[in-house]
Formats: C-alpha cells, structure tokens, sequence
C-alpha cells in the first residue's frame, strides 16, 4: 500500500510537472508563430492545466480501467465548482464575469446534463464520444470568436493573459521542441504510473476504482487549479481566474471524456447516477448563486464547500 501511495504521489508530479514543460514549450512557438496572446492564454494555456486529467483519463481508459477515467473527470470538475470557487469565496466575496455566467457556466451545465444522459445505458461509446467532441470543437470556436465578451472583459483577460505569458522564460525553437517532447513524455509516464498506483490502491483498501477516481485522483489532478485560485482570491483576482476553472469543467467533459472515447469506449460499472447528479446539482448552485449581482459571497462560498465535504464524506461511507 505504501509503494502504491509513492508511486500515486511521484506520478502526479512528474504529471504536473511535465504539463508546465509542454505549455512553456507550446506557448514559445506559438508567439514564434505570432499567435495573439488572448488566443493563447484562451487555448494553449488553458489546455495545458488540464492535461494531467487529460492524460491520467486516457491512460486508464487504455489499461482497462474506464471508471477511474470517468472518475477522474466528474471527480474534477465537482472538486473545481464546490471546493475551489467555495474556499476562494470564502476567502474573499468573488465578482463573477458576466461573460462567464453567460457562457462558461451555462455551456459546463448542459456538457455535464448530456454526460449523465449518455451514462444512463452504462458506457460512453465512439458516437456520444463524437458528440461530446463535436461540442467541445462549438465551445472553443464560441470562445475563440469571443462573440459573448464585453471589450473590457476581453481587455482584462487580454491583461491577465500577457502578465502570465511574462513568466514564462523565452526560448530558442530547438528548446521549445525538446519542452514539448520533454513535456509529453513526462504526462505519459507520470500518467501511468499514477494510474497504476491508483489502480492497486483501490485493490488494497478494497474499494472501487470509481471511488479513488472521484476522490484521489481527482484531487490530484486539479491541485493546480487550487492553487492558482486561493492565491487569486487573496489577491482579489479571482473572476477571471474562475472563468478559467469552469472553462476548465467544459474541457474535462467535452475535450477529454469526448477525445478518450473515440480512441477507447468506455463502459462503466462504479460511476453512480449519485456521482452524475451531484455534477450537475454543483453546475446549477453556482449558476445560481452567481446570478446574485454577479458575486458568490462568503457565505455561498461556505454552502458550496460544506456540500463538497458533505458528498466525499457519502463517498466514503458507501465505499
């Protein structure tokens, strides 16, 4: 159990850590290539916080174990909507994007109404899996035509852009070639080997691979997100660091669950209609609760994390 537990944690790390590498890498030829930075920071960037769960679902749904892919997804995007934007809530009242209640909010609800209807014969095959990728292709065409953005929000995440691409360290392409290489080996690897570990852990406690995809791998992949949003919300920059995390859910569905099942059908056997509902019910209160002068106060913050609690807790008396 402890080599497994090791070989959870080093594999999330070399996960993270190579999703940097190939974003640094990605983002060095694309402003060679002079792509917009908005365009980057609303694609490149943003594709790269979620590869971990990209790579981490498709390697499990390659090894035979599609419930810790499908887990890793709903498990992440319920740990996103209840325990990331309820703790940077509570830590300070949080001003929502019009943009993002109008569009990301709306778009992550009915991607995740669409996966629990498909879920309902118990597999995800290659048309949902078309179906889910033709919508996720409508939602990055949506946000690249930035038709539903007022021009001082595309000013500010334009901003907000060109600040985070200052990080990142300028490179030769040779560099920015080896990154990229260097990157995707490393997502693979580290992929694999947290699946694996993950795999034998639920073996060893004696619990269901959709139980450790909701809770453990999931957690892991989205500590990124975590991060960066506590840290904005200190900084009070947390509105358009959520878009970006419910942008996030919409690649999760649609991008991953829709890129993984045309490669590899899924069927399922531990994911509940509990574990879909508490999806869609965590999409619909902070829908709700951002319609409130386009603000999640603290005390919704708290609602929000107190049921995230509330449902891993659920998980575990029923494992």
């Amino acid at each position: 159990m402890l080599l497994n537990l090791i070989f959870i944690i080093l594999g999330i790390a070399i996960v993270l850590w190579g999703a940097d590498r190939l974003t640094e890498g990605s983002v060095a030829v694309a402003e060679r290539m002079k792509i917009p930075q908005i365009v980057i920071g609303l694609t490149i960037v943003a594709m790269g916080t979620s590869m971990p769960e990209f790579c981490v679902s498709l390697i499990s749904a390659l090894k035979g174990t599609p419930d810790l892919a499908v887990g890793n997804v709903v498990g992440s995007n319920i740990f996103n909507t209840l325990l990331i934007v309820g703790a940077a809530a509570t830590i300070a009242p949080m001003a929502i994007l019009r943009s993002t209640v109008m569009k990301d909010i709306p778009f992550a609800l009915v991607a995740s109404v669409i996966l629990m209807m498909m879920c309902f014969d118990g597999k995800i095959g290659r048309i949902d899996a078309v179906i889910l990728t033709l919508l996720f292709i409508t939602f990055m065409y949506m946000t690249l035509k930035g038709a539903k953005l007022e021009k001082q929000e595309l000013e500010k995440e334009n901003e907000l852009a060109e600040k985070a691409l200052e990080v990142v360290p300028k490179m030769s392409s040779t560099m920015s070639v080896v990154w990229i290489i260097v990157g995707l080996a490393c997502l693979i690897g580290g992929s694999t080997l947290f699946v694996e570990g993950a795999s034998k852990l639920a073996t060893s406690l004696g619990v269901s691979e959709a139980v450790v995809g909701l809770t453990v791998v999931a957690g892991g992949t989205s500590l990124p997100e975590l991060a960066t949003s506590v840290v904005s919300a200190r900084k009070g920059n947390s509105g358009i660091a959520i878009g970006n995390v419910l942008g996030s859910n919409v690649f999760n569905v649609l991008g991953i669950l829709g890129v993984t099942g045309v490669i590899c059908p899924m069927q399922l056997q531990g994911i509940t209609i509990t574990d879909l509902s508490m999806l869609v019910i965590s999409m619909i209160m902070i829908w709700f609760f951002s319609f409130t002068k386009y603000v999640i106060q603290r005390w919704e913050g708290l609602i929000l994390s107190a049921t995230f609690v509330g449902y891993i807790a659920y998980l575990i008396s029923n494992a």
